[in-house]
Protein backbone atom coordinates (compact mmCIF):
# COMPACT_ATOMS: atom_id res chain seq x y z
CA UNK A 1 0.00 0.00 0.00
CA UNK A 2 1.52 3.10 -1.15
CA UNK A 3 1.98 5.42 1.42
CA UNK A 4 0.78 9.45 0.92
CA UNK A 5 4.73 10.32 0.42
CA UNK A 6 4.90 7.55 -2.09
CA UNK A 7 2.24 8.63 -4.16
CA UNK A 8 3.48 12.46 -3.83
CA UNK A 9 6.92 11.63 -5.22
CA UNK A 10 6.08 9.35 -7.81
CA UNK A 11 3.08 12.40 -8.73
CA UNK A 12 5.81 15.20 -9.07
CA UNK A 13 7.74 12.55 -11.30
CA UNK A 14 5.15 11.62 -13.51
CA UNK A 15 4.25 15.29 -14.32
CA UNK A 16 7.71 15.98 -16.47
CA UNK A 17 7.91 12.72 -17.10
CA UNK A 18 5.04 12.77 -19.61
CA UNK A 19 5.56 16.05 -20.77
CA UNK A 20 9.55 15.21 -22.03
CA UNK A 21 8.56 11.58 -23.27
CA UNK A 22 5.79 13.49 -26.11
CA UNK A 23 8.97 15.95 -26.87
CA UNK A 24 11.80 13.48 -27.03
CA UNK A 25 9.20 10.97 -29.12
CA UNK A 26 8.05 14.38 -31.47
CA UNK A 27 12.06 15.43 -32.23
CA UNK A 28 12.69 11.42 -32.79
CA UNK A 29 9.75 11.27 -35.36
CA UNK A 30 10.35 14.50 -37.20
CA UNK A 31 14.00 13.02 -37.37
CA UNK A 32 12.98 10.25 -39.27
CA UNK A 33 10.74 12.36 -41.35
CA UNK A 34 13.13 14.62 -42.45
CA UNK A 35 15.78 11.90 -43.48
CA UNK A 36 12.70 9.60 -45.40
CA UNK A 37 10.81 12.62 -46.90
CA UNK A 38 12.47 11.82 -49.83
CA UNK A 39 10.45 8.41 -50.32
CA UNK A 40 7.25 10.05 -49.45
CA UNK A 41 7.31 12.61 -52.10
CA UNK A 42 5.77 12.12 -55.58
CA UNK A 43 4.21 8.63 -54.58
CA UNK A 44 0.57 9.16 -53.89
CA UNK A 45 0.29 8.36 -50.44
CA UNK A 46 -2.59 9.17 -48.58
CA UNK A 47 -2.48 11.32 -45.12
CA UNK A 48 -3.06 7.80 -43.21
CA UNK A 49 -0.54 5.73 -45.09
CA UNK A 50 1.92 8.31 -44.30
CA UNK A 51 0.63 8.86 -40.15
CA UNK A 52 1.02 4.80 -40.38
CA UNK A 53 4.47 4.67 -41.24
CA UNK A 54 5.82 6.83 -39.28
CA UNK A 55 3.42 5.33 -35.96
CA UNK A 56 5.06 2.04 -37.25
CA UNK A 57 8.55 3.80 -37.14
CA UNK A 58 8.17 6.06 -34.24
CA UNK A 59 7.49 2.82 -31.89
CA UNK A 60 10.86 1.23 -32.50
CA UNK A 61 12.42 4.47 -30.86
CA UNK A 62 10.84 4.19 -27.83
CA UNK A 63 13.71 2.21 -26.74
CA UNK A 64 15.61 4.99 -26.88
CA UNK A 65 13.79 8.10 -25.88
CA UNK A 66 12.47 6.40 -22.52
CA UNK A 67 16.17 6.18 -20.95
CA UNK A 68 16.73 9.91 -21.41
CA UNK A 69 12.97 10.44 -20.29
CA UNK A 70 13.98 8.90 -17.13
CA UNK A 71 17.24 10.72 -17.10
CA UNK A 72 15.50 14.54 -18.03
CA UNK A 73 12.16 13.83 -15.50
CA UNK A 74 14.82 12.16 -12.67
CA UNK A 75 16.76 15.22 -12.36
CA UNK A 76 13.92 17.67 -12.79
CA UNK A 77 11.52 16.05 -10.17
CA UNK A 78 14.54 15.75 -7.82
CA UNK A 79 15.69 18.95 -8.40
CA UNK A 80 12.07 20.73 -7.34
CA UNK A 81 11.98 18.68 -4.15
CA UNK A 82 15.99 20.69 -4.03
CA UNK A 83 14.78 23.83 -5.11
CA UNK A 84 11.30 23.74 -3.00
CA UNK A 85 13.36 22.44 0.10
CA UNK A 86 11.58 19.33 0.59
CA UNK A 87 14.56 17.59 0.45
CA UNK A 88 15.65 19.23 3.21
CA UNK A 89 12.13 19.05 5.33
CA UNK A 90 12.10 15.04 4.45
CA UNK A 91 15.34 14.99 6.10
CA UNK A 92 14.22 16.97 9.18
CA UNK A 93 11.84 14.71 9.74
CA UNK A 94 14.08 11.82 9.46
CA UNK A 95 13.22 10.23 5.89
CA UNK A 96 17.03 9.78 4.46
CA UNK A 97 17.54 10.24 0.38
CA UNK A 98 17.57 6.50 0.18
CA UNK A 99 13.74 6.16 1.37
CA UNK A 100 12.42 9.55 -0.88
CA UNK A 101 14.27 7.16 -4.00
CA UNK A 102 13.12 4.29 -3.17
CA UNK A 103 9.15 4.45 -4.86
CA UNK A 104 10.68 5.83 -7.82
CA UNK A 105 13.05 2.89 -8.16
CA UNK A 106 10.70 0.62 -7.94
CA UNK A 107 8.68 2.46 -11.04
CA UNK A 108 11.84 2.59 -13.12
CA UNK A 109 12.16 -1.04 -12.09
CA UNK A 110 8.97 -1.97 -13.88
CA UNK A 111 9.28 0.14 -16.82
CA UNK A 112 12.73 -1.50 -17.34
CA UNK A 113 10.76 -4.82 -17.24
CA UNK A 114 7.74 -3.60 -19.65
CA UNK A 115 10.42 -2.11 -21.71
CA UNK A 116 12.27 -5.38 -22.15
CA UNK A 117 9.00 -7.01 -23.43
CA UNK A 118 7.66 -4.05 -25.65
CA UNK A 119 11.40 -4.45 -27.53
CA UNK A 120 11.43 -8.30 -27.07
CA UNK A 121 7.68 -8.79 -28.57
CA UNK A 122 6.11 -5.69 -30.27
CA UNK A 123 8.87 -3.73 -31.72
CA UNK A 124 10.10 -6.55 -34.19
CA UNK A 125 6.31 -6.90 -35.47
CA UNK A 126 6.54 -3.15 -36.40
CA UNK A 127 9.96 -3.16 -37.57
CA UNK A 128 8.61 -5.50 -40.10
CA UNK A 129 5.41 -3.65 -41.22
CA UNK A 130 7.40 -0.45 -41.89
CA UNK A 131 10.37 -1.75 -43.26
CA UNK A 132 7.96 -3.74 -45.66
CA UNK A 133 6.06 -0.39 -46.31
CA UNK A 134 9.55 1.36 -47.07
CA UNK A 135 10.31 -1.46 -49.83
CA UNK A 136 7.18 -1.00 -50.74
CA UNK A 137 7.12 2.69 -51.47
CA UNK A 138 10.72 2.51 -52.74
CA UNK A 139 9.38 0.09 -55.65
CA UNK A 140 6.00 2.33 -56.47
CA UNK A 141 6.59 4.69 -59.04
CA UNK A 142 5.17 8.16 -58.08
CA UNK A 143 1.62 9.14 -59.00
CA UNK A 144 0.20 11.34 -61.68
CA UNK A 145 1.38 14.71 -61.53
CA UNK A 146 1.93 16.06 -64.78
CA UNK A 147 3.45 19.52 -65.35
CA UNK A 148 2.59 21.94 -68.34
CA UNK A 149 5.51 22.15 -70.52
CA UNK A 150 7.60 19.50 -69.57
CA UNK A 151 8.31 15.97 -70.42
CA UNK A 152 6.99 13.25 -67.70
CA UNK A 153 7.25 9.15 -67.51
CA UNK A 154 5.08 8.58 -65.10
CA UNK A 155 2.33 6.89 -67.61
CA UNK A 156 4.43 3.15 -67.69
CA UNK A 157 5.67 2.75 -70.97
CA UNK A 158 4.93 6.52 -72.42
CA UNK A 159 6.44 9.79 -72.67
CA UNK A 160 4.19 13.06 -72.74
CA UNK A 161 4.36 16.44 -72.60
CA UNK A 162 0.78 19.13 -72.07
CA UNK A 163 1.67 22.38 -73.04
CA UNK A 164 -1.43 23.71 -70.56
CA UNK A 165 -3.07 22.03 -68.25
CA UNK A 166 -6.71 23.36 -67.04
CA UNK A 167 -9.70 22.90 -65.89
CA UNK A 168 -11.40 21.82 -62.44
CA UNK A 169 -9.23 19.21 -61.85
CA UNK A 170 -7.20 19.34 -64.43
CA UNK A 171 -8.47 17.26 -66.94
CA UNK A 172 -8.54 19.69 -69.38
CA UNK A 173 -4.80 19.92 -71.74
CA UNK A 174 -3.98 21.26 -74.91
CA UNK A 175 -0.47 20.89 -77.04
CA UNK A 176 -0.31 17.27 -76.73
CA UNK A 177 2.71 14.58 -77.40
CA UNK A 178 2.48 11.54 -76.70
CA UNK A 179 5.87 9.28 -77.55
CA UNK A 180 5.63 5.36 -76.81
CA UNK A 181 8.55 3.90 -75.40
CA UNK A 182 9.80 1.26 -77.85
CA UNK A 183 13.09 -0.62 -78.60
CA UNK A 184 14.73 -0.35 -81.71
CA UNK A 185 13.22 -3.89 -82.99
CA UNK A 186 9.05 -2.73 -82.12
CA UNK A 187 6.81 -0.54 -83.75
CA UNK A 188 7.42 3.37 -82.93
CA UNK A 189 4.45 5.54 -82.39
CA UNK A 190 4.12 9.27 -81.25
CA UNK A 191 0.81 11.16 -81.27
CA UNK A 192 0.28 14.82 -81.85
CA UNK A 193 -2.79 16.65 -80.91
CA UNK A 194 -3.83 20.00 -80.74
CA UNK A 195 -6.13 19.43 -77.25
CA UNK A 196 -7.51 16.36 -75.35
CA UNK A 197 -9.33 15.85 -72.20
CA UNK A 198 -8.96 13.15 -69.38
CA UNK A 199 -12.27 11.20 -68.85
CA UNK A 200 -13.45 8.30 -66.21
CA UNK A 201 -12.48 4.89 -67.53
CA UNK A 202 -15.07 1.79 -66.76
CA UNK A 203 -11.86 0.05 -65.29
CA UNK A 204 -10.05 1.70 -62.62
CA UNK A 205 -6.59 0.44 -63.87
CA UNK A 206 -6.82 2.54 -67.00
CA UNK A 207 -6.47 6.10 -67.57
CA UNK A 208 -8.81 7.08 -70.57
CA UNK A 209 -7.96 10.42 -72.77
CA UNK A 210 -9.93 11.48 -75.64
CA UNK A 211 -7.37 13.44 -78.00
CA UNK A 212 -9.07 15.56 -80.38
CA UNK A 213 -7.26 17.14 -84.13
CA UNK A 214 -3.75 15.42 -84.45
CA UNK A 215 -1.35 13.06 -86.30
CA UNK A 216 -0.27 9.66 -85.03
CA UNK A 217 3.33 8.74 -86.57
CA UNK A 218 3.61 5.39 -86.99
CA UNK A 219 6.09 2.74 -88.74
CA UNK A 220 5.58 -1.03 -88.93
CA UNK A 221 9.68 -1.82 -87.86
CA UNK A 222 9.00 -5.41 -85.88
CA UNK A 223 10.92 -8.26 -87.11
CA UNK A 224 11.71 -6.36 -89.94
CA UNK A 225 15.72 -6.19 -91.43
CA UNK A 226 17.64 -3.24 -91.15
CA UNK A 227 17.61 -2.52 -94.74
CA UNK A 228 14.28 -2.98 -94.78
CA UNK A 229 13.95 -0.36 -92.05
CA UNK A 230 15.72 2.02 -93.63
CA UNK A 231 13.59 2.32 -96.32
CA UNK A 232 10.17 2.23 -94.78
CA UNK A 233 8.75 5.22 -94.71
CA UNK A 234 6.66 7.23 -91.56
CA UNK A 235 3.26 6.83 -91.52
CA UNK A 236 0.97 9.50 -90.44
CA UNK A 237 -2.65 9.25 -89.51
CA UNK A 238 -4.77 12.37 -89.19
CA UNK A 239 -7.49 11.98 -86.77
CA UNK A 240 -10.29 14.38 -85.44
CA UNK A 241 -11.19 12.29 -82.44
CA UNK A 242 -9.15 9.70 -81.24
CA UNK A 243 -9.41 7.39 -77.71
CA UNK A 244 -6.50 6.19 -76.08
CA UNK A 245 -6.41 3.79 -72.71
CA UNK A 246 -3.63 3.57 -70.60
CA UNK A 247 -2.35 0.59 -67.88
CA UNK A 248 -1.69 2.76 -64.78
CA UNK A 249 -2.27 -0.56 -62.79
CA UNK A 250 1.21 -0.20 -61.36
CA UNK A 251 0.45 3.00 -59.56
CA UNK A 252 -2.78 2.33 -58.35
CA UNK A 253 -2.14 -0.82 -57.15
CA UNK A 254 0.81 -0.20 -54.94
CA UNK A 255 0.53 -2.59 -52.38
CA UNK A 256 1.85 -0.30 -50.11
CA UNK A 257 1.58 -3.08 -46.83
CA UNK A 258 1.96 -5.88 -48.47
CA UNK A 259 4.99 -7.98 -46.57
CA UNK A 260 7.38 -9.10 -48.96
CA UNK A 261 10.90 -8.60 -46.54
CA UNK A 262 10.43 -11.62 -43.70
CA UNK A 263 13.52 -13.13 -43.16
CA UNK A 264 15.33 -9.83 -41.25
CA UNK A 265 16.81 -10.74 -37.98
CA UNK A 266 15.25 -7.04 -36.38
CA UNK A 267 11.80 -8.93 -36.90
CA UNK A 268 13.31 -11.49 -34.27
CA UNK A 269 12.32 -12.03 -30.52
CA UNK A 270 15.38 -12.84 -28.17
CA UNK A 271 15.18 -16.45 -28.47
CA UNK A 272 15.03 -16.32 -32.33
CA UNK A 273 17.31 -14.62 -32.28
CA UNK A 274 19.38 -17.09 -30.63
CA UNK A 275 18.94 -19.52 -33.60
CA UNK A 276 19.94 -16.98 -35.73
CA UNK A 277 23.54 -15.93 -33.63
CA UNK A 278 24.12 -20.04 -34.09
CA UNK A 279 22.82 -20.34 -37.36
CA UNK A 280 25.65 -17.08 -38.56
CA UNK A 281 28.12 -18.74 -36.23
CA UNK A 282 28.00 -22.02 -38.39
CA UNK A 283 28.16 -19.79 -41.67
CA UNK A 284 30.65 -18.11 -40.85
CA UNK A 285 33.36 -20.71 -39.66
CA UNK A 286 32.27 -22.92 -42.78
CA UNK A 287 33.42 -19.49 -44.76
CA UNK A 288 36.14 -19.01 -43.10
CA UNK A 289 37.52 -22.15 -43.41
CA UNK A 290 37.00 -22.11 -47.31
CA UNK A 291 38.58 -19.12 -47.38
CA UNK A 292 41.92 -20.12 -45.43
CA UNK A 293 42.18 -23.19 -47.72
CA UNK A 294 42.10 -20.88 -50.37
CA UNK A 295 44.58 -18.72 -49.38
CA UNK A 296 46.63 -21.35 -48.16
CA UNK A 297 46.65 -23.32 -51.70
CA UNK A 298 47.76 -20.40 -53.08
CA UNK A 299 50.67 -19.73 -51.16
CA UNK A 300 51.67 -22.72 -51.17
CA UNK A 301 51.57 -22.66 -54.87
CA UNK A 302 53.84 -19.52 -54.79
CA UNK A 303 56.17 -20.85 -52.47
CA UNK A 304 56.65 -24.14 -54.32
CA UNK A 305 56.85 -22.19 -57.68
CA UNK A 306 60.04 -20.73 -55.85
CA UNK A 307 61.39 -23.70 -54.60
CA UNK A 308 60.95 -25.42 -57.93
CA UNK A 309 62.99 -22.91 -59.66
CA UNK A 310 65.91 -22.02 -56.92
CA UNK A 311 66.20 -26.25 -56.78
CA UNK A 312 66.41 -26.68 -60.73
CA UNK A 313 69.84 -27.90 -61.38
CA UNK A 314 70.78 -30.83 -64.07
CA UNK A 315 74.07 -31.14 -62.08
CA UNK A 316 73.30 -31.08 -58.43
CA UNK A 317 69.57 -31.84 -58.17
CA UNK A 318 69.21 -30.73 -54.06
CA UNK A 319 71.87 -27.65 -54.64
CA UNK A 320 70.31 -24.12 -54.19
CA UNK A 321 69.84 -22.28 -57.10
CA UNK A 322 71.31 -18.81 -56.93
CA UNK A 323 70.29 -15.75 -59.02
CA UNK A 324 73.49 -14.08 -59.59
CA UNK A 325 74.66 -17.24 -61.54
CA UNK A 326 71.98 -17.31 -64.40
CA UNK A 327 71.81 -15.52 -67.40
CA UNK A 328 70.06 -11.99 -67.45
CA UNK A 329 66.91 -13.34 -69.23
CA UNK A 330 66.41 -16.11 -67.09
CA UNK A 331 67.06 -14.16 -63.97
CA UNK A 332 64.17 -12.00 -64.86
CA UNK A 333 62.13 -14.24 -65.81
CA UNK A 334 62.07 -16.13 -62.83
CA UNK A 335 61.55 -12.77 -60.50
CA UNK A 336 58.61 -11.26 -63.28
CA UNK A 337 56.88 -14.78 -62.42
CA UNK A 338 57.47 -14.61 -58.82
CA UNK A 339 56.59 -11.08 -58.61
CA UNK A 340 52.84 -11.77 -60.44
CA UNK A 341 52.09 -14.97 -58.12
CA UNK A 342 52.85 -12.84 -55.51
CA UNK A 343 50.70 -9.72 -56.75
CA UNK A 344 48.14 -12.54 -57.55
CA UNK A 345 48.16 -13.84 -53.87
CA UNK A 346 48.00 -10.16 -52.17
CA UNK A 347 45.12 -9.92 -54.60
CA UNK A 348 43.45 -12.90 -53.41
CA UNK A 349 44.26 -11.93 -49.99
CA UNK A 350 42.69 -8.34 -50.56
CA UNK A 351 39.51 -9.89 -52.06
CA UNK A 352 39.14 -12.14 -49.40
CA UNK A 353 39.28 -8.97 -46.96
CA UNK A 354 36.87 -7.49 -48.68
CA UNK A 355 34.18 -10.80 -48.12
CA UNK A 356 34.72 -10.71 -44.61
CA UNK A 357 34.26 -7.73 -43.61
CA UNK A 358 30.35 -7.86 -44.22
CA UNK A 359 30.41 -11.36 -42.06
CA UNK A 360 31.82 -9.93 -39.45
CA UNK A 361 29.66 -6.79 -39.42
CA UNK A 362 26.46 -9.08 -40.25
CA UNK A 363 26.75 -10.61 -36.71
CA UNK A 364 27.86 -8.16 -35.12
CA UNK A 365 24.69 -6.43 -35.93
CA UNK A 366 22.88 -9.16 -34.63
CA UNK A 367 24.69 -10.15 -31.50
CA UNK A 368 24.28 -6.25 -30.40
CA UNK A 369 20.48 -5.83 -31.11
CA UNK A 370 19.86 -8.89 -29.49
CA UNK A 371 21.94 -7.53 -26.30
CA UNK A 372 19.92 -4.37 -26.61
CA UNK A 373 16.93 -5.56 -25.20
CA UNK A 374 18.20 -6.39 -22.41
CA UNK A 375 20.97 -3.69 -22.31
CA UNK A 376 18.20 -0.44 -23.00
CA UNK A 377 16.63 -1.87 -20.01
CA UNK A 378 19.13 -1.65 -17.28
CA UNK A 379 20.15 1.88 -18.97
CA UNK A 380 16.35 3.20 -17.62
CA UNK A 381 18.10 1.96 -13.85
CA UNK A 382 21.29 3.47 -14.62
CA UNK A 383 19.83 6.74 -15.93
CA UNK A 384 17.30 6.77 -12.47
CA UNK A 385 20.60 6.80 -10.48
CA UNK A 386 22.60 9.38 -11.90
CA UNK A 387 19.40 11.45 -12.16
CA UNK A 388 17.94 11.34 -8.85
CA UNK A 389 21.53 12.18 -7.43
CA UNK A 390 22.33 15.04 -9.84
CA UNK A 391 18.88 16.50 -8.97
CA UNK A 392 19.22 16.16 -4.91
CA UNK A 393 22.62 17.89 -5.32
CA UNK A 394 22.10 20.54 -7.77
CA UNK A 395 18.69 21.28 -6.08
CA UNK A 396 17.42 23.28 -9.34
CA UNK A 397 14.49 22.37 -11.47
CA UNK A 398 13.03 23.23 -14.40
CA UNK A 399 14.17 23.39 -18.24
CA UNK A 400 17.32 25.10 -17.38
CA UNK A 401 20.70 23.56 -15.95
CA UNK A 402 19.50 19.70 -15.60
CA UNK A 403 18.58 19.52 -19.15
CA UNK A 404 21.45 20.48 -20.61
CA UNK A 405 23.60 18.34 -17.48
CA UNK A 406 21.10 15.53 -19.17
CA UNK A 407 22.09 15.81 -22.29
CA UNK A 408 25.93 15.64 -22.07
CA UNK A 409 25.17 12.46 -20.37
CA UNK A 410 23.32 11.07 -22.93
CA UNK A 411 25.41 12.75 -25.79
CA UNK A 412 28.69 10.94 -23.73
CA UNK A 413 26.16 7.48 -23.30
CA UNK A 414 25.67 7.72 -27.33
CA UNK A 415 29.21 8.41 -28.20
CA UNK A 416 30.05 5.38 -26.56
CA UNK A 417 27.53 3.23 -27.73
CA UNK A 418 27.83 4.32 -31.32
CA UNK A 419 31.75 3.54 -31.23
CA UNK A 420 31.91 0.63 -29.67
CA UNK A 421 29.18 -0.37 -31.92
CA UNK A 422 31.70 0.71 -35.05
CA UNK A 423 34.51 -1.30 -33.58
CA UNK A 424 32.00 -4.74 -33.05
CA UNK A 425 31.36 -4.29 -36.32
CA UNK A 426 34.43 -4.51 -37.76
CA UNK A 427 35.63 -7.22 -35.37
CA UNK A 428 38.14 -5.40 -33.22
CA UNK A 429 35.49 -5.70 -29.94
CA UNK A 430 33.53 -8.85 -29.43
CA UNK A 431 29.98 -7.67 -29.56
CA UNK A 432 28.56 -9.17 -26.65
CA UNK A 433 30.94 -7.04 -24.85
CA UNK A 434 30.24 -4.10 -27.07
CA UNK A 435 26.65 -4.04 -25.90
CA UNK A 436 27.51 -3.73 -22.50
CA UNK A 437 30.04 -1.47 -22.59
CA UNK A 438 28.24 1.82 -22.26
CA UNK A 439 25.77 0.37 -19.28
CA UNK A 440 29.84 -0.94 -17.70
CA UNK A 441 31.13 3.15 -17.65
CA UNK A 442 27.84 4.59 -16.52
CA UNK A 443 27.10 2.11 -13.90
CA UNK A 444 30.09 2.92 -11.64
CA UNK A 445 29.42 6.64 -12.19
CA UNK A 446 25.78 6.39 -11.16
CA UNK A 447 26.88 4.63 -8.02
CA UNK A 448 29.13 7.36 -6.90
CA UNK A 449 26.70 9.62 -7.94
CA UNK A 450 24.20 7.88 -5.56
CA UNK A 451 27.23 8.13 -3.00
CA UNK A 452 27.66 11.55 -3.43
CA UNK A 453 24.20 12.37 -2.95
CA UNK A 454 23.81 10.40 0.37
CA UNK A 455 26.45 12.01 1.91
CA UNK A 456 25.69 15.22 0.97
CA UNK A 457 28.17 16.55 -0.87
CA UNK A 458 28.94 19.58 -2.09
CA UNK A 459 29.92 18.59 -5.55
CA UNK A 460 28.25 21.93 -7.28
CA UNK A 461 29.55 24.56 -5.25
CA UNK A 462 31.25 27.00 -7.01
CA UNK A 463 32.40 27.97 -3.19
CA UNK A 464 34.58 24.87 -2.61
CA UNK A 465 36.26 24.89 -5.87
CA UNK A 466 37.15 27.98 -5.47
CA UNK A 467 38.81 27.35 -2.25
CA UNK A 468 40.37 24.44 -3.60
CA UNK A 469 41.95 26.38 -6.96
CA UNK A 470 43.00 29.69 -4.71
CA UNK A 471 46.51 29.08 -4.26
CA UNK A 472 46.93 27.88 -7.94
CA UNK A 473 44.94 31.36 -8.80
CA UNK A 474 47.03 33.96 -6.32
CA UNK A 475 50.21 33.16 -8.51
CA UNK A 476 48.24 35.04 -11.32
CA UNK A 477 46.65 37.64 -9.51
CA UNK A 478 48.63 40.62 -8.43
CA UNK A 479 48.01 41.84 -4.90
CA UNK A 480 46.73 45.53 -5.01
CA UNK A 481 48.54 48.09 -3.04
CA UNK A 482 46.51 50.43 -0.96
CA UNK A 483 48.12 54.09 -0.73
CA UNK A 484 46.82 56.53 2.31
CA UNK A 485 46.84 59.71 0.76
CA UNK A 486 48.38 62.64 2.94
Amino acid sequence: MLKILDRYIIKTFFGPFFFIFSVLFFIFIVNIIWVQLGQFMGKGLSTFQILKLLFYLGVSVISMVLPLTILLASIMSFGEFGERYELAAMKAAGISLTRVMLPLLGVTVMMSVMLYFFSNNIIPDFQRKAKNMLFNIAQTKPALNFTPGQFIDQIPGYMVKFDKIGGENGENIEGVFIHKKASSYDNQQSIVAEKGKFVPAANKNYLKLILYNGYVYEDNFAGKAENVRMKQPDQAIKFDSLTSHFDVSEIINKAIEEERITDDYRFQTFNQLNKTIDQTKKDNNKFFTNVNNDVLGQTNSVITYMDSKQNKSKAKPKQLLKLDTLKKEKKLEIINNAYNRLENLKGTVDGKNNEIDPVVKYYGKVVIYQQRIVTYSFTCVIFFLIGSSLGSIIRKGGMGLPVIIAIVIFIIFYVINVGVENMAWSGKVNPYLAAWIPNLVLFPFGIWMTYKALTDSQLFDAEKYKAFFKPVTKLFVKNKEHTRYQ
